[in-house]
């Protein structure tokens, strides 16, 4: 929960309505967070509850704030089709089992060039075909993951990694990419 305590973050904790304890560990990095975080107590029971009240607040925080990305932390697959949906109506969410799988959370904690090639890696695989197609668009995507606080030395040591390790393939200005399973 630690890695959540950033000024970019707003975190809102969903809790159901018998559920009565909140661990020390969440509670006590929610109230560092100040303004930046809240609970929602839900009133209603039903296997469904607490889904539907987060489904209702993306979609009204997305109303306020259509540039914010929202993470579902929860092993709940079931909320996978309102992500895709959400999706197509320009709504920028995911959903992940874990705070620590987090694009945002794991750029933050990258500092070898190896993590920082997993997390570029990571990134590749879930754009899918939007891939960047030419070198340039690629280095400008890396700096783009890393907030724009890599120097072109880093960038360009970067490049060379994933081209060493197979992962892309450069011909001229163009990339083509085989990325691991």
């Amino acid at each position: 929960m630690s890695a959540l305590n950033k000024e970019h973050f707003k975190v809102i904790v969903f809790v159901g309505a018998n559920q009565a304890k909140v661990t020390f560990e969440v509670a006590s990095v929610l109230q560092h967070m100040g303004q930046r975080a809240e609970y929602i107590k839900i009133s209603g029971i039903g296997s469904n509850a607490l889904d539907f009240h987060i489904a209702y607040y993306i979609g009204l925080l997305a109303s306020k704030e259509p540039d914010a990305c929202f993470h579902i932390v929860s092993k709940d697959t079931g909320f996978d089709p309102l992500i895709q949906h959400l999706k197509t109506k320009k709504v920028w969410v995911s959903r992940c089992n874990d705070v620590t799988e987090i694009q945002t959370v794991k750029v933050s904690s990258s500092k070898s060039p190896s993590d920082k090639v997993a997390v570029i890696v990571a990134d590749l695989k879930r754009r899918g075909a939007s891939r960047p197609r030419a070198v340039k668009t690629l280095a400008s995507s890396i700096n783009s993951i890393f907030k724009k606080q890599l120097t072109e030395q880093e960038i360009q040591l970067l490049l060379g990694e994933l081209r060493e390790q197979g992962i892309i393939s450069i011909v001229g200005t163009k990339v083509s990419y085989t990325l691991p399973d």
